[in-house]
């Protein structure tokens, strides 16, 4: 064994003090000044004069190092070249080091206190964990619902919304997405960022989980094929929640989870044994993207009720206030809202009553579910004038149309969305369909997750082609006229949002130029996954889902109230109350009508009328006008159609 230099052994002794940090680093330059001063003093010593003892010639070279202005004091000139050493050796090791020290503490500190490694000290706020595609439009639906989001805070009792979101890595670039988003801006002052994963115990305990009013749970983006997905994540995150709350004996809050696969359902409820509600992300597109096929232009209508803006909401109220009402004298005293229908206890939770007649009286217990254009809407106001009483029946169940033979879908791209959406069609015992799927993924890879996910295929016939969109030869060769619709998927495969959408839309693009060529057009539906593409085609003539837009609103509102989840099941699912478009020629109506007119008309059907659907569109492109002023004439025109709630 060779031996240690001296010099080798005191280097490292040093640097292992240096890297403690700046306590430490401060302890060396005091050791160093120490040891200069005590040499310093030691060379004049011998000269005498005024030094009577050694202290005292210490002493005056520390003020030497420490202070340049006693050096043209000094007399003799030994004393003077030794002042001067000392005086350089201070700005060296004095100031250069100490002031390096301390700057790159400060900095390192600052960059800590970036990153969001603080615990917040706060109750009664509402968490996010995850920095995803929805993040940024789920906090703008929650700092977009003022009636809701005051109802929730007069819930816990407390004045003002904080918003803590759990990042991976927190970053002044995401303080600036912030601050830029349109729905959010100087209000990124309450949102509060920390750095963590939310699979780790210490990061929910940063952002005071146990402490919350709501917790959202958004889903992460996973490369394809990862062991790890969003549901493991999120199955994880929630036990955490539960193991803390066990050792700190404290009461485990409401918690709002998005899971991909919808089977995971049991998983969440044994994970987690307090108040959840769980949104299952990809079933809820599913839902939405079949509904739209079987009812075309029925998008207009989800994305007016479930991305934030303009339009109408569906809210939910207590029935504490309008206990003894019935319906349809509650209808009366709200001239602008629509009630669609009550919530009731039921043995297994809250049951859905949509369409309930108008003759049915609210219990202190109920909830009533409501479409307006603002919270303030759904509250008495003595100032306007009331409705005459509407009185409606009980609704029937509507016809079922005749199931198409070889209804033919074709869906170009490949996500995870896929096999959700094949048992979304099975769900429709009644009506058959012949899907081909465009994928550049192998087939044998697309059947086997298909075949996971769905047992049983006997309405449904999936056939799989081996292509690439995006080569014209290639989508000329699958002849998309011959469809009857064409879904265009954004790809769950590429490394962003905004690489998938431009995929789509390159492709939605390229499929116009062919369908031109046609006197057939198909239905066209496009997924995009960045909300700010969403103005890009401008002018197009496709449906457009925005999926993150649309899961942050549900997220966000069940957060808020979370018995809405049990009233979106209920209308974008088969079965139950389901929106339709309907001819006015099916109605005994006039040849002009007020809105008024129109919904006495639909109620004595046992129906509820929601608004019209124009053939032609508005200046912003628009087809969709729900829940008109009563007294404005409709002026229907030639292929208008009524939206109606009906029973299925």
């Amino acid at each position: 064994m060779l031996p240690f230099r001296v010099v080798d052994r005191v280097k490292f002794i040093v640097e292992r003090q240096l890297v403690k940090g700046a306590g430490f680093q401060l302890l060396v330059v005091g050791v160093f000044i120490a040891l200069i001063s005590l040499i310093g003093g030691l060379l004049v010593v011998p000269q005498g004069g005024e030094f009577e003892e050694p202290g005292a010639a210490i002493w005056w070279a520390f003020l030497r190092l420490t202070d340049p202005g006693y050096l043209g004091d000094d007399v003799g000139a030994w004393r003077r070249f030794v002042s001067t050493l000392l005086t350089i050796s201070g700005y060296v090791v004095f100031m250069g080091t100490l002031v390096a020290i301390l700057t790159r503490w400060l900095i390192a500190k600052m960059a800590d206190l970036e990153r969001g490694l603080t615990p917040v000290t706060l109750k009664n706020h509402v968490v996010v964990l995850g920095w995803t595609t929805q993040t940024l439009p789920l906090l703008s639906e929650l700092l977009g619902s003022s009636g809701r989001m005051r109802r929730f805070l007069q819930k816990h009792d407390t004045q003002r919304l904080n918003l803590v979101v759990l990042s991976q890595n927190a970053s002044a670039a995401q303080v600036h997405e912030l601050r830029a988003e349109p729905g959010i801006g100087r209000r990124a002052r309450q949102i509060i960022l920390r750095s963590g994963s939310a699979i780790q115990p210490d990061a929910l305990q940063r952002v005071a989980c146990l402490d919350a009013a709501a917790v959202i749970v958004p889903s992460a983006a996973h490369e394809a094929g990862s062991l790890v997905t969003s549901d493991v994540e999120t199955v994880k995150a929630l036990l955490s929640i539960a193991a803390q709350a066990r050792h700190l004996q404290a009461p485990l809050p409401f918690v709002v989870a998005e899971i991909q696969d919808v089977r995971k359902l049991p998983v969440i409820e044994r994970a987690y044994p307090g108040a959840v509600e769980v949104v299952a992300g990809d079933a809820t597109i599913s839902r939405l993207m079949v509904q739209n096929i079987l009812h075309p232009g029925l998008s207009e209508i989800y994305n007016e009720l479930l991305t934030a803006g303009d339009g109408n909401e569906i809210y939910i109220r207590g029935g504490e206030s309008v206990a003894g009402l019935t319906l349809e004298e509650l209808a009366a005293a709200r001239p602008e809202v629509i009630v669609l229908g009550l919530l009731k206890h039921g043995v297994a939770g809250w049951e859905v009553c949509l369409l309930a007649p108008s003759d049915t009286r609210i219990d202190m217990a109920d909830r009533v579910v409501m479409m307006a254009r603002d919270y303030a809407e759904t509250e008495p106001d003595p100032k306007k004038p009331a409705l005459p009483p509407m009185h409606r029946g009980q609704a029937p169940l509507a016809a079922r149309p005749a199931a198409k033979k070889n209804y033919r879908v074709l869906v170009l791209g490949w996500n995870r969305r896929v096999p959700s959406l094949v048992a979304e069609f099975e769900s429709y015992g009644h009506r058959s369909f012949e899907l081909d799927l465009v994928s550049v993924v192998s087939k044998d890879e697309r059947e086997q997750a298909i075949a996971r996910y769905v047992e049983d295929r006997s309405q449904v016939a999936c056939g799989h082609i081996e292509a690439d969109y995006m080569v014209e030869g290639e989508l000329r060769r699958i002849q998309p006229a011959s469809y009857d619709t064409i879904i265009l998927l954004s790809s769950d495969r590429l490394a962003s949002g905004e690489e998938a959408d431009a995929r789509a839309m390159v492709g939605y693009l390229q499929l116009e130029d062919i369908l031109a060529e046609s006197p057939k057009r198909p239905q066209l539906i496009m997924e995009l996954s960045d909300p700010d593409n969403r103005h890009l085609l401008y002018g197009h003539r496709s449906e457009m889902l925005i999926s993150p837009m649309i899961l942050s609103h549900v997220l966000a509102q069940v957060a808020l109230r979370r018995e809405l989840r049990v009233v979106l099941d209920e209308l974008f699912t088969v079965g139950g109350a389901e929106i339709q478009f309907r001819d006015p020629a099916d109605y005994p109506l006039p040849a002009s009508v007020t809105f008024q007119l129109l919904e006495k008309t639909i109620a004595a059907e046992g129906e509820l009328a929601l608004g019209v659907f124009r053939n032609r569109p508005d200046d912003r492109g628009r087809h969709l006008q729900l829940n008109p002023p009563r007294k404005q004439y409709l002026e229907l025109q030639p292929d208008d159609r009524l939206v109606v709630l009906c029973l299925t």
